[in-house]
């Protein structure tokens, strides 16, 4: 800001919302382990994908992508890219973190809303809201919803992110 008489800040914030979603399928794969925020879920079956299949960690991305501008995560990270076969989706997180920073926004929360019925989440909804903080470096929120019976619901897990961004112009 000038010390000039008359004159006015030209910094502006900038809020920006975002909006995020994901599903993948449960895996037949035995050897495939459900990851769900970051966290391994040993006693539950996977989801395919060609990463990890972290729904909650890529609605997060998406939204978060969205809400500044930046596209979306399959532009990022396509899945037929040979060099994500397998990724920690967490990596992408960070990765998709560090290109938002650089482009000056900063994350005021995101809030996330994972649709299965089995696990339940509870028990691991602290862990997964950590890391994805630590990560996202700003708070993240994490919810569990049933899907009450509806059957074509119940064939894999989704997940819905709204992310809410700022930066100064």
């Amino acid at each position: 800001m000038s010390d000039s008489p008359g004159s006015s800040s030209s910094s502006v914030p900038v809020w920006r919302v975002g909006q995020g979603f994901d599903v993948h399928k449960w895996s037949s794969d035995p050897e495939r382990r459900l990851v769900l925020g970051g966290v391994r879920f040993d006693d539950s079956p996977g989801l395919v994908g060609h990463s990890d299949a972290d729904v909650v960690s890529h609605a997060c991305i998406d939204a978060l992508l969205g809400a500044c501008g930046l596209g979306d995560i399959g532009q990022m990270f396509p899945d037929n890219d040979p060099a994500l076969a397998g990724a920690d989706s967490l990596e992408l997180l960070r990765h998709a973190m560090a290109l938002i920073t650089g482009e000056g926004w900063t994350v005021a929360n995101v809030d996330c809303t994972v649709v299965l019925d089995a696990p339940k989440l509870a028990p691991h909804r602290s862990e997964m809201e950590s890391l994805l903080t630590d990560i996202v470096n700003a708070p993240v929120t994490v919810k569990g919803k049933r899907t009450e019976g509806v059957t074509a619901l119940g064939e894999g897990v989704q997940c819905f992110a709204v992310a809410g961004v700022m930066r100064t112009v």
